[in-house]
């Protein structure tokens, strides 16, 4: 009798297993799959990475597919040729869309970074430096046109000093690729984004001497932006999305480095702990976060101000045009 109701608790633990695994099949079946593009991976997008972690798209009934696109140029084409849903870039890309006369351009429809995420490295160490000391100094720049490259100059100007005439700025070097020629010996100074600053500070090959970010004043400097039909056709999964990225706003908003680097280590096995709480505590102390996914029209014009006096822009583009404000909070 014990070996027959032996059985059927067998059976039953089995059927239950099996129902289990069927409802969690359904579930995730169930989940919206996003591919987004990111234009970098960095620190920098803690928020967006603790969005992911804590489940917070799941909750929203999203899945995501992250698919690192370097280069804004790369994430606007995977966007316009529709290989990914989503793009994270900078929202420069979006105007040169625009600007280039295509019908079914870009637009921008929430925010997750309000400053310049770079750092700059010296080759030698300051104790009390000052950008005069760029002056007649050889520095590996961004991409031209790219938000880093621009936000840089504009401080520089900000600051008296030309980029064009008072030291050596290259931009011939791919993003991907600017810590390595820093390292191979190129150059007096970089502009890195972290982890890449940290690795080159550990490895006594450089020093972070000033946040690129505290220069060159809030714009919407990485955000996130669809093709204006898949906006107009997916309304839910936009709003989702939003509702998403402010919760992994709110999270690094409301706690410390150490618990967001906890977080969010998964996404950088190669970075100890305690180094990656260190990069999250120097975006915190450097305001570098939004609070809000909202993109406002003042530094909406910033942004543009800041590709004018690059160059890289004659007439600015309109607010109500390429940012879609309908699910700002």
């Amino acid at each position: 009798m014990k070996k027959i109701w032996y059985g059927i608790a067998i059976t039953i633990i089995a059927i239950s297993v099996a129902t289990i695994t069927i409802i969690n099949g359904k579930e995730k079946n169930n989940l919206t799959k996003i591919k987004l593009a990111e234009v970098t991976h960095s620190i920098f997008y803690a928020p967006q990475y603790v969005a992911i972690n804590e489940g917070y798209f799941e909750d929203e009934g999203l899945e995501i597919e992250l698919i690192l696109t370097p280069g804004a140029d790369k994430v606007m084409a995977a966007v316009l040729s529709k290989d990914v849903d989503i793009g994270f870039s900078g929202s420069e890309a979006t105007i040169y869309v625009y600007q280039n006369g295509e019908k079914d351009y870009v637009q921008t429809f929430a925010g997750l970074t309000q400053k310049d995420g770079s750092f700059l490295v010296a080759r030698k160490k300051y104790d009390n430096f000052k950008l005069e000391e760029l002056k007649g100094k050889y520095v590996i720049g961004g991409r031209a046109g790219g938000m880093p490259e621009m936000t840089f100059e504009w401080a520089l100007r900000q600051n008296g000093i030309d980029p064009q005439k008072d030291l050596i700025i290259d931009t011939s070097i791919a993003f991907a690729a600017m810590q390595g020629a820093f390292i191979g010996g190129t150059g007096d100074f970089v502009t890195l984004f972290e982890p890449n600053a940290t690795s080159v500070e550990k490895e006594g090959l450089g020093y972070v001497v000033a946040y690129i970010g505290e220069l060159g004043g809030n714009v919407p400097y990485t955000a996130y932006n669809a093709r204006k039909s898949y906006i107009e056709n997916n309304p839910k999964i936009i709003k989702s999305f939003c509702n998403a990225i402010q919760k992994g706003l709110d999270y690094v908003k409301n706690n410390n480095p150490e618990t967001i680097a906890q977080k969010i280590i998964s996404f950088f096995p190669d970075t100890s702990h305690s180094d990656l709480t260190k990069m999250i505590e120097r975006y915190k102390n450097g305001n570098a976060w939004k609070e809000k996914i909202n993109i406002n029209e003042e530094e909406w014009n910033h942004l543009q101000d800041i590709m004018i006096a690059s160059k890289e822009l004659t007439e600015k583009s309109p607010y109500d045009k390429l940012i879609y404000t309908k699910y700002f909070k």
